[in-house]
């Protein structure tokens, strides 16, 4: 490449630590290759005090980035996978994906609050997906550990911002939980320390959102960045994403549902196997008792030998499954 190679990212710690590993992987296969990181705010980050529901879902976080690449202005833009829409604009693809990060959710506590008699124990998060688990799953989850009282109950607040502004907003008592990506805390290096309580949410039970834990790149077609960043494409991660992202597609799923959808690859019988599952529950989740709930969430889970069965075939059966009739 003729250029420094310059990599669009998000202003947050988190972003640019995740733009700098994409950085880091094609300096490393590429000896010599100059890149620069250049940050913008988008929608997403702009609007903080309204929920992600109200102005756009998804695309909030990438639209930006997306005008800049067909403008030319930048040559790879590093997202969240979970943070883009099923469908790119023309011109734009993803080029590659890393290697998945744990893909779970963290419920963390304030360990200086954790002895509490509440019963109604206050859970900041905005996504409806965590809301409606954080509901169905709670009395499993306080059976799991000692640190939550089984006769409480939790009541989801929306809470936006990055990590560190979460985390300040649980420290000041805005909530007694909050719910986070296990990956992102990882690249930050947030441990459980003296501060906090984590209770890591297995994501086989509390299914995460589709890509959750996984950073795309997206460039223009066709491009020397094009050429460039599917070298360093990992395949399982490929797999597993264009599973979820179908299943998605056919639910035409926003950020508005609460739909979770988690491929995982593993080896059985010396065959490599794709395991798939999904849960799709009401829009309007927080205006139903727990009873009410309980009967308007449709799960699937589902499994195929990648010799026997497509990734997309699986997906379409999942997806099926999943809708409403």
């Amino acid at each position: 490449m003729n250029h420094i190679l310059r990599i669009g990212s998000r202003k947050s710690v988190l972003a640019l630590r995740q733009a700098e590993m994409i950085a880091e992987q094609l300096k490393n296969k590429f000896p010599g290759l100059q890149t620069e990181i250049l940050t913008r705010d988008t929608l997403g980050d702009q609007l903080l005090h309204s929920p992600l529901q109200a102005f756009g879902g998804k695309g909030a976080f990438v639209s930006e980035f997306e005008q800049a690449l067909l403008e030319g202005s930048i040559d790879l833009a590093v997202h969240s996978a979970k943070d883009m829409p099923v469908s790119l604009p023309e011109g734009l693809v993803i080029s590659a994906l890393s290697e998945r990060e744990d893909p779970g959710d963290v419920l963390i506590l304030p360990k200086t609050a954790l002895k509490t008699d509440k019963k109604e124990l206050v859970i900041g998060t905005s996504s409806p997906r965590r809301q409606l688990q954080i509901r169905e799953q709670w009395h499993s989850i306080c059976g799991s550990t000692k640190w939550l009282d089984k006769e409480s109950r939790p009541v989801c607040v929306t809470l936006r911002g990055n990590v560190q502004t979460r985390l300040k907003k649980l420290k000041e008592g805005a909530c007694d939980g909050i719910l986070l990506a296990a990956a992102g805390l990882k690249r930050l290096g947030i441990e459980e320390g003296e501060e906090w309580r984590f209770i890591r949410l297995s994501p086989e039970q509390f299914l995460p959102a589709g890509g959750q834990g996984i950073l795309a790149v997206e460039t223009k077609a066709d491009t020397e960045a094009h050429r460039l960043c599917s070298q360093i494409d990992c395949r399982s991660s490929r797999l597993c994403l264009t599973a979820e992202r179908s299943v998605l597609e056919t639910l035409q799923a926003g950020c508005h549902a609460p739909v979770a959808v988690y491929a995982n690859l593993f080896e059985e019988d010396g065959e490599t196997k794709l395991r798939l599952r999904g849960i799709n529950g009401p829009e309007h989740a927080s205006q139903l008792t727990d009873a009410e709930l309980k009967n308007k969430i449709r799960r699937v889970d589902l499994c195929g030998t990648l010799s026997e069965i497509s990734v997309t075939t699986l997906a379409d059966q999942a997806g099926k499954g999943l809708l409403w009739p």
